[in-house]
């Protein structure tokens, strides 16, 4: 049996990278998936790809940093499939304004806020309602390797993703008795598009890429950790924080 068969799902930040892999490896596994976010031609593009492979999917617009924005897409998302069963918050990134906390701009400070955290924080405030009703389910978090060890210019990033890592544990506490598991999954450096393409223009830091012990991961190698922790295979696992990092943390 698939391993998320009969479950519905919700990915934000699922129109490309990490999130489009996520979408696509839930339908495979049998769950009825809500691609989540912005661009809506990278959306349908990514709900017809799982049609075309036999899947379920629909393209649902959502910006996770207005609360009305993903109120309204999760109260859909349940409407259309009977309820929801787990929420992945994959919306988030970091941008090449972030730097020094003496030099960084301080709107950049609050796009960080607003997308990488206040983001989950809402993903999180209107699924759970769903997810109580449904006796359960599964939180899927997203932080960054950013959030566990410390890394130079990237200080608003580093501070939004460790407040989801915080944000995670407290609410694995306070919904376990509801059954809901918390989790995160912290990347390292993933081989999307815009990773390879930073990459590529600056060959100058190649030798920073050694410390990736495993390899560059793929966008593919993150959606198998979120499998799992959308499976019933993680029925005892919450509060965790899962690195998908080729070693980095240890290296």
């Amino acid at each position: 049996m698939p391993r998320l068969a009969g479950k519905v799902a919700f990915i934000t930040g699922a129109t490309s990278g990490i999130g489009a892999a996520a979408a696509e490896l839930f339908a495979a596994e049998g769950a009825s998936v809500i691609v989540a976010g912005r661009n809506a031609e990278r959306g349908e593009a990514v709900a017809a790809r799982i049609a075309a492979q036999g899947g379920t999917a629909r393209f649902i617009a959502t910006d996770v940093t207005e609360p009305d924005s993903i109120a309204s897409a999760l109260s859909h998302a349940a409407e259309l499939f009977g309820g929801l069963d787990v929420l992945y918050n994959n919306a988030g990134g970091s941008s090449p304004a972030d730097g020094p906390v003496t030099e960084a701009p301080l709107e950049e400070f609050w796009r960080c806020i607003k997308l990488d955290l206040y983001g989950t924080y809402l993903g999180c405030r209107f699924a759970i309602p769903l997810l109580q009703k449904r006796g359960g389910g599964s939180i899927i978090n997203t932080a960054s390797i950013m959030g566990a060890m410390g890394l130079p210019n990237r200080d608003a990033y580093t501070a939004a993703k460790g407040g989801v890592i915080a944000l995670t544990r407290s609410m694995a506490v306070e919904f376990a008795k509801d059954k809901i598991r918390v989790n995160t999954i912290i990347p390292g450096a993933v081989g999307t598009e815009r990773v390879l393409r930073f990459r590529a223009n600056e060959p100058h830091l190649e030798s920073q890429w050694d410390a990736y012990l495993l390899g560059l991961a793929e966008p593919i190698d993150v959606a198998y950790a979120a499998v799992y922790l959308a499976s019933d295979e993680s029925r005892r696992t919450t509060g965790q924080i899962l690195p998908v990092d080729s070693g980095i943390l240890i290296s």
